[in-house]
């Protein structure tokens, strides 16, 4: 095969994300799934699997073996690898010879001293398996022919070490390609380098084994040539006895299962402006999604405000989008809240007798708002969130409400379409931590409806069982507008699910106090249920 400058690229035939390598003459070779390719302008040949019978042959430069002082490995370690000094074209070279299960010499790496690298014949196999026999009590792979080295070196060349060809991203295909021989070890070491891609693909190598197999190894410094060259050889001799039994993500034993029973619980919570509503539900806590749902103007809105200005006046950062109204409208709303008028009905509003209340509330430097001028592109919508989190340090979101994120997205599903939602929303709490509210519409339940006092369940959530299934906790508002009596301002909380205590049922009423315009906890039992033969009424309620 004819010599040509690596270059690390996709190939499309196999799926390698760095195997398939360019030739100076244009041709191009994967050394994972053996696919060539000519130039488009050599006509007289056509894209083949090339096998030997095809393959001119290699001419291999010679050179010789001596310390490599500056990786503080021994002649006698490059001997007994066959790792040479050569010179290549008038440059001084490092030569990585392959060879076959046989011992003979089928290709070479060439490295250069900018790490520019080149490659003669085939790199089959793993780099050094001819050195090993055929199975025994332990194997460990490493990321590159100087860590093999290394470790080969640490152990004064007692235990079978190898390396893949080509890095860690390449190295699933290699590892797949070697398998009969890698499970002829009773034990399969992975110790690649201590970065995302050395972590990455140590794992993805390792699912491939018979489970029980494969463990993965954890170095202080970031591979193993670093260890040696910082004379801590021993520290790497112990990671490969030290080394963890590789699990798929999300499987506990009991070592690590013990550790999360006795750790102490810093999950932040605060409580909820409501004594009746945090005794049945122990407050909000972050990582967890709770929506609040209610019929059409019956104060999910207000509600949710109530929460948003207790978290404000309690210190915490919070971020508020309110889909429906304005950011105007949110923030007089909360500042209302605070002086005990509803200040978006004030006709005119001194700047200077609200600049104390703006700064005690929402001009604290912990409330942020999105406007959305109107329109609502949801994929950016969640980035929004996304920032608020991670750039702003908000530990609590306000998302008010659901239908207009999810019409924001293409598609007439509208069950579909609230499933990916909920799906992202929940994905995005667990990748940030934060607390989020989200408000969720209901649709109309036979009889009267949730305007006229109806009794709210998780039935009555509007679209898709991804909303109660990927919620932590669900509250209900429950208020009759059409009273005539003075029940018509008082709504009833339910809590129709808790995951974090199973609690559910009525968790207290709150009064609508109009001059005020606060949402005010009340002992009143005063609560008009509409008499509905199709509407289950819960029988334990005192109202």
């Amino acid at each position: 095969m004819a010599e040509y400058t690596q270059v690390h690229t996709a190939c499309p035939s196999c799926g390698s994300s760095d195997a398939k390598s360019e030739y100076i003459s244009g041709q191009t070779h994967c050394f994972s799934c053996g696919e060539h390719t000519f130039p488009k302008d050599d006509t007289n040949k056509t894209n083949i699997k090339m096998d030997n019978e095809n393959k001119p042959p290699p001419t291999f430069v010679t050179g010789e073996y001596t310390a490599l002082t500056r990786r503080n490995l021994t002649e006698a370690t490059c001997k007994k690898w066959g790792y040479q000094i050569a010179d290549v074209g008038g440059e001084q070279a490092q030569v990585a010879n392959y060879r076959s299960r046989d011992g003979k010499l089928v290709g070479q790496k060439i490295r250069y001293a900018n790490k520019d690298f080149k490659v003669r014949g085939e790199l089959v196999g793993l780099y050094g398996q001819h050195l090993w026999r055929d199975g025994g009590r332990r194997v460990i792979v490493t990321e590159g022919e100087i860590d093999a080295l290394s470790v080969s070196q640490a152990f004064e060349h007692k235990w079978a070490v190898v390396s893949i060809p080509h890095g860690a991203q390449s190295g699933k295909n290699h590892v797949a390609q070697a398998l009969d021989w890698l499970e002829r070890f009773d034990e399969v070491v992975f110790m690649f380098d201590m970065d995302d891609s050395g972590r990455k693909g140590a794992t993805e190598c390792a699912a491939l084994l018979t489970p029980g197999r494969a463990k993965i190894a954890e170095l202080p410094l970031k591979d193993p040539n670093d260890m040696i060259v910082a004379n801590r050889s021993q520290e790497l001799v112990r990671a490969v006895w030290e080394a963890r039994d590789y699990r798929p993500d999300g499987i506990v034993g009991s070592e690590e299962l013990w550790d999360k029973i006795t750790e102490v619980n810093n999950a932040e919570s605060q409580p909820y402006p409501y004594q009746n509503l945090n005794n049945m539900t122990h407050g909000l806590r972050r990582g967890e999604l709770v929506t609040v749902c209610a019929g059409s103007g019956i104060g999910k809105s207000l509600f949710c405000r109530e929460i948003a200005y207790s978290l404000l006046q309690a210190g915490e950062a919070v971020g508020y989008i309110a889909l429906e109204e304005s950011v105007r409208r949110t923030a007089l709303g909360i500042m209302g809240l605070h002086v005990g008028k509803q200040l978006h009905l004030e006709r005119e509003i001194e700047p200077e007798a609200l600049r104390p209340t703006f700064e005690e509330t929402v001009g604290n430097g912990k409330f942020f708002t999105y406007d959305h001028f109107g329109s609502c592109d949801s994929d950016n919508l969640l980035n929004k969130i996304r920032y608020l989190c991670k750039g702003l340090e908000c530990k609590w979101i306000f998302l008010d409400h659901l239908s207009i994120v999810v019409s924001g997205f293409d598609g007439d599903d509208e069950r579909r379409l609230i499933d990916n939602t909920m799906t992202r929303l929940r994905s995005l709490v667990e990748e940030t931590q934060c607390g989020m509210v989200l408000v969720s519409h209901l649709k109309r339940p036979p009889g009267n409806g949730h305007e006229e006092g109806a009794v709210t369940s998780l039935a009555h959530l509007r679209g898709s069982h991804a909303i109660p299934q990927l919620s932590d906790m669900v509250i209900g508002l429950e208020r009759n507008q059409q009273s005539e009596q003075a029940d018509a301002n008082q709504t009833r909380l339910r809590v129709l699910k808790n995951r974090f205590s199973g609690e559910s049922g009525l968790a207290g009423t709150l009064y609508f106090d109009q001059q005020t315009g606060r949402l005010n906890e009340t002992d009143s039992t005063m609560f008009s249920t509409p008499t509905n033969n199709n509407q289950a009424v819960d029988s334990n309620c005192p109202f």
